[in-house]
């Protein structure tokens, strides 16, 4: 991504081009790794939430792997197993930003799994919590996480 010097932009637009380039160019300077923490707060509340839910009333859980979400080739009581782990574990571990791509693949998979098999009418939705996972997947867990505190670590031994 190119910065933009609002000072050696031309003025042709006037003082809302000027504005703009301005506020483009503020905006350039906003951190990655602010973004990264903001995503992974952001992912793990879901998950989070999504996993309390099904611990705290465990029968219902079972009979909505049972009932409404029917996987397929799965046992249901070993779906829902999985899944509140995986919602668990991965929101931990994304809160945490540690282990942050292999913990946000994991809960793609869990994303992946819901639209295909359980809600395929909620893409929109879906798609509100792939982003952040597929930004923490591509970028890491940012400056303000415990994988760069253990690579900083690593480095340091070595």
């Amino acid at each position: 991504m190119t910065m933009v010097n609002p000072a050696s932009m031309p003025q042709r637009g006037g003082r809302l081009a000027g504005l703009y380039s301005t506020a483009m160019h503020r905006l350039d300077a906003l951190p990655l790794s602010l973004v990264q923490l903001v995503s992974r707060l952001a992912v793990a509340h879901v998950f989070w939430q999504s996993s309390h839910s099904k611990l705290a009333s465990w029968p219902v859980t079972i009979q909505l792997f049972t009932y409404e979400y029917n996987l397929p080739i799965i046992d249901p009581g070993v779906a829902a197993v999985m899944a509140t782990a995986a919602e668990l574990s991965g929101a931990v571990l994304v809160f945490l930003g540690l282990f942050s791509r292999l913990s946000a693949l994991m809960l793609l998979g869990v994303v992946a799994t819901i639209q295909i098999f359980v809600y395929p009418d909620h893409w929109g939705e879906h798609l509100t919590w792939a982003a952040p996972l597929l930004l923490i997947l591509a970028r890491g867990g940012g400056v303000f996480s415990l994988d760069h505190l253990a690579a900083r670590v690593i480095r340091r031994e070595r």
